[in-house]
């Protein structure tokens, strides 16, 4: 299934959102410049590589070495990853700026990013293969628009053989239907590495629960009127 748009209206221009959307593309059309070795050396060092965290976390690691659990999000592997990443954050993103504001969505998005990475480490320890993209923190919007817009519904593109089909979902069947699915595929690829296909499916269940659960501390208060 892929989200066509949903049913929620913006009240204002979600400007963080976009702006996302666009370090993620400069940095991405930058990543296209770079020779093949040297693109590979530039995500090894700005990417997550958990095995870099977890072998020598008793001697500690300089500051800088945890940039990357920023630096991360930024960066992607091909057009499809960069442009799925950022139709999603479009979608979703939009709509839950609207509800926490410019500065708090910002905040949460990071802060899910970074948990998102951590989960993925914790599951895969010893793995030396940089993980890299915006998926997990926008996993973590996708948890907060779970809460936040549970009547919503999401106008989706389900592909059956030749013929396109375009139906609404309600959001509440769309993302735990997504959410379900990187269980299973992460639960899969835990028992038979060989089958993960390179995707960071415990990162992506991080964000997503992450998000559920703060989401609750980056809203806005509602507000209330008396007569």
């Amino acid at each position: 299934m892929f989200p066509i748009r949903d049913t929620v209206p913006n009240r204002k221009f979600p400007s963080t959102t976009w702006t996302l959307i666009i370090l993620c593309g400069v940095v991405f059309l930058f990543e296209t410049t770079l020779p093949q070795d040297l693109l590979e050396e530039f995500t090894y060092y700005f990417g997550i590589v958990p095995v870099e965290y977890t072998r020598r976390h008793r001697h500690g690691l300089p500051l800088l070495d945890y940039l990357s659990f920023l630096t991360t999000m930024f960066l992607h592997g091909g057009w499809l990853h960069f442009l799925g990443n950022m139709w999603f954050l479009r979608i979703f993103g939009s709509k839950v700026e609207d509800r926490m504001g410019h500065s708090r969505f910002l905040l949460f998005y990071l802060i899910t990013g970074i948990l998102a990475s951590m989960f993925y480490i914790y599951f895969s320890p010893r793995s030396d293969t940089p993980v890299i993209g915006a998926s997990g923190a926008i996993a973590g919007v996708m948890g907060a628009y779970y809460v936040l817009f549970p009547r919503a519904r999401i106008l989706t593109f389900i592909p059956i053989f030749i013929i396109p089909w375009l139906i609404e979902v309600p959001a509440v069947l769309f993302l735990g239907w997504w959410f379900l699915l990187q269980l299973f595929s992460g639960t899969v690829a835990q028992v038979l590495p060989s089958s993960g296909g390179g995707v960071a499916w415990w990162g992506h269940i991080g964000g997503f629960v992450a998000g559920v659960l703060l989401v609750s501390f980056f809203k806005k208060p509602s507000r209330r009127y008396y007569a």
